[in-house]
């Protein structure tokens, strides 16, 4: 399974806001062996969100909408969504029918907190109001992070993949000195490898059987310089 995560906000265009939402889904995706392949960020412009989605859900087996929720004038992703679906808004039943259980009468609510896609499966709010949406292999969440991470909860089991295993050595050795051994465990094991440079050179290891990779680690560890 591959995602795309589109995160919707003019505060993090501009900075004011970081981006804590994309990690975290980004790594939850990535513990249910779900491939993320594109991290997008769009502001709140009904177009850009519309036309991001409707590229995105053909592309992607999932795609991840977080931010833009609720009944104010800039939260317009609920539908820029039901646009790039060509569906319309209308109020959902179970959606009122969760907030009233929640305590709040229509008259609590403003005017479209519940209006949903048509057709959209509903995913209740257990932190807060607005709830978020589910349409074919769209899955539209708020962007409060304490919201998001409640409802994404609601439905991970949703997402599934291959599992893949992570070992990483820290090496005492400069990047370019390494290459060698680089390509040629990647060419004795079936893994993949990452370097990041910094104070140190750390190197992942990964692949989806956990016995290769850890043969992979002990066979690169005994060849290179660890940092102590």
């Amino acid at each position: 399974m591959n995602a795309a995560v589109l995160t919707v906000g003019d505060e993090l265009l501009a900075g004011r806001t970081t981006n804590t939402n994309a990690t975290w889904l980004c790594r939850r995706l990535n513990d249910r062996g779900v491939s993320v392949e594109r991290v997008t960020t769009v502001p709140d412009r009904t177009e850009d969100i519309a036309r991001t989605v409707e590229e995105y859900r053909q592309a992607y087996d999932a795609v991840v909408v977080t931010g833009g929720l609720g009944p104010t004038h800039d939260d317009v992703t609920m539908a820029a969504v039901a646009s790039a679906l060509e569906r319309d808004l209308e109020e959902h039943a179970d959606a009122i029918a969760w907030l009233a259980d929640d305590g709040y009468s229509r008259g609590d609510l403003t005017d479209g907190t519940a209006d949903l896609p048509t057709g959209a499966r509903a995913i209740h709010n257990e932190v807060g109001v607005a709830p978020g949406a589910v349409l074919e292999n769209v899955y539209v969440l708020p962007g409060v992070p304490s919201e998001m991470k409640a409802m994404f909860e609601s439905v991970a089991s949703e997402f599934t993949g291959t599992t893949t295993y992570r070992e990483e050595i820290v090496v005492d050795e400069p990047e370019s000195a390494l290459l060698d051994r680089i390509a040629a465990v990647r060419e004795r094991f079936d893994v993949t490898v990452g370097s990041y440079p910094g104070g140190s050179v750390r190197l992942a290891l990964e692949s989806t059987d956990e016995a290769t990779l850890e043969e992979a680690t002990t066979w690169l560890r005994e060849r290179v310089d660890e940092a102590e």
